[in-house]
């Protein structure tokens, strides 16, 4: 059983999720395969000469290509990007929460994903934004599946780019109701995820990061999933590593809504895909 003070954080943020999503999602979207209209997974959209990469969104473990994005691909939009959002890691017979197959397959339908976006758009490179194992999945694309030759950058909200404890996994599920149950399923995503794991010894062997590709990883010190939260960061050449209370020490969110609704993060993830416009990110930042 979760630690009581823990239980009373998770009842107090699901308030505000659902708080959150009622205001956000329209009737049905919960049901959607694909993004509501809100502007993005627009095939019709051309990047700008401001803007000439466009950007795909990596839902994260539990998630979907929907409701991890509902405030964050909005706010991209309206800063003038091609936004695009994939489901990756389905498992048969289980709607809605995905993430789950092995990781590596789930590179392979990331690489699928971009070059469908890349065709679409015209352009020669995109930039990638992952939260939790979105963060992290893409490094196996770029390592071994050629992604580096189509990327510009992989920014990591919450990564958890070298593992994690079975336990901070299970510290997702009272975001999710009926996630529980699936752990009495094979899923492999969460096996794949666990520190020491052969899928995280094969990706971090040799190095964080390959060549031509700009790293930035956003992380929270109060992140109860990916522990310890240093471990999510990044070395090489090419990384920025981000703590979000550097950047405000009122800065309380954890490891869902961090990716989900934090204004500081959305603001950093901004500053990310076009270093050269950014701007101080501070307590007063806001998502407009």
């Amino acid at each position: 059983m979760l630690p009581l003070r823990l239980r009373r954080a998770c009842r107090a943020l699901a308030v505000l999720l659902l708080t959150a999503a009622a205001t956000l999602i329209p009737a049905g979207a919960a049901q959607a395969t694909t993004a509501p209209s809100s502007g993005w997974n627009d095939y019709s959209c051309k990047p700008s000469a401001a803007h000439p990469r466009p950007v795909v969104l990596v839902h994260g473990t539990f998630g979907n290509s929907v409701d991890n994005w509902l405030a964050l691909a909005p706010y991209l939009v309206r800063r003038g990007y091609c936004v695009f959002s994939l489901d990756y890691g389905q498992l048969p017979g289980v709607p809605f929460f995905h993430g789950l197959g092995p990781i590596a397959r789930s590179a392979e339908q990331l690489d699928v994903f971009v070059d469908r976006v890349l065709d679409a758009t015209g352009a020669p490179e995109a930039d990638i934004v992952g939260h939790s194992q979105g963060g992290m999945m893409p490094r196996h694309y770029l390592k071994f599946l050629g992604g580096a030759a189509k990327v510009n950058a992989l920014v990591g909200i919450a990564p958890d780019n070298h593992g994690t404890t079975l336990l901070g996994l299970t510290n997702l599920l009272p975001y999710f109701p009926g996630a529980a149950d699936l752990l009495n399923e094979k899923t492999p995503g969460l096996a794949d995820q666990v520190a020491g794991s052969a899928f995280l010894q094969k990706l971090n062997e040799g190095g964080d990061t390959v060549p031509g590709v700009r790293y930035t990883v956003i992380a929270t010190k109060y992140d109860e999933v990916v522990t310890p939260y240093r471990s999510q960061f990044l070395d090489g050449p090419d990384v920025t590593n981000v703590l979000i209370q550097d950047k405000c020490a009122l800065d309380f969110s954890e490891h869902v809504a961090i990716g989900l609704m934090d204004r500081l993060a959305f603001h950093e993830v901004a500053n990310a895909l076009d270093p050269a416009r950014a701007t101080p990110t501070t307590c007063a930042s806001v998502v407009g």
